[in-house]
């Protein structure tokens, strides 16, 4: 087996298995319930979901989507956000190997992939969960190849900076905010994964990409721009393009 497969079958196996744990986060978190106690169990019922019946993607493809023993449907979202982080995760570890830089963006798109949901589901952010992380990320840091601390810690404060100048002179200009406070700790948490020349990547795919979701949203909902939608997953979907994106760009922006 080549190391490239080996790497996309390990980031792929990892990533389902943390996929379970992230299904518990974004359910759990908007709650203020811990993520640790009590373990996994059926929300109807209370039973405590066995392992077996626990394994992801498989298990609940072998229940038909129901609980065991109370035959409550089991909504299609846990298998989704397994198989989500299984497919993202897999492409960290063929991009980086199995190495520390591989978990250490790993991280990050875990945190982006519970973010968004929540982001999308609750249209909030968690102020907790992103301190944490942005923490972690700084903290590692100086064991990546392709990171520093002062990096980390300039991209955490430059791109919370960013998002907060925009939502001030938004709400200036415009007299209401225009985007949430939580989009500054979500971009902070990015930028102390990236660095802070790759925080302007991030906002730019994050720009682009809502502005055309915008616009179809727009046209086939029949709704005005007005209506309010979560920038947090946009955020997301940049700071992942940005992990296999930025060094080529920044080669391309620098002339190298």
């Amino acid at each position: 087996m080549s190391n490239s497969l080996l790497s996309v079958l390990f980031g792929f196996v990892l990533g389902s298995i943390v996929g379970s744990f992230l299904n518990v986060c974004i359910y759990r978190l908007p709650r203020e319930e811990s993520i640790v106690f009590p373990g996994s169990h059926c929300p109807k019922c209370g039973t405590p979901i066995k392992w077996y019946d626990n394994i992801p993607i498989i298990s609940y493809l072998l229940l038909r989507g129901r609980c065991r023993y109370c035959g409550e449907k089991i909504s299609p979202t846990y298998p989704l956000i397994e198989l989500l982080t299984a497919i993202l995760t897999a492409a960290i570890f063929f991009r980086f190997g199995i190495t520390f830089d591989a978990l250490y963006y790993s991280i990050l798109t875990w945190f982006l992939i519970v973010i968004s949901a929540i982001d999308i589901k609750e249209m909030m952010v968690p102020v907790k969960p992103c301190y944490i992380v942005m923490i972690l990320g700084i903290a590692l840091s100086p064991f990546t190849h392709s990171m520093n601390i002062v990096d980390s810690i300039l991209g955490a404060s430059l791109g919370s900076g960013i998002i907060l100048f925009i939502i001030e002179t938004y709400f200036m200009i415009r007299g209401r905010e225009g985007m949430g406070y939580g989009d500054a700790n979500i971009m902070a948490t990015i930028g102390a994964f990236l660095g802070w020349k790759k925080v302007f990547f991030v906002i730019f795919f994050a720009s682009l990409i809502g502005a055309v979701i915008g616009i179809i949203f727009i046209i086939s909902k029949d709704k005005d721009s007005e209506t309010p939608l979560p920038f947090g997953p946009f955020l997301a979907v940049g700071g992942y393009l940005t992990i296999f994106l930025g060094n080529l760009l920044l080669k391309f922006y620098l002339g190298g």
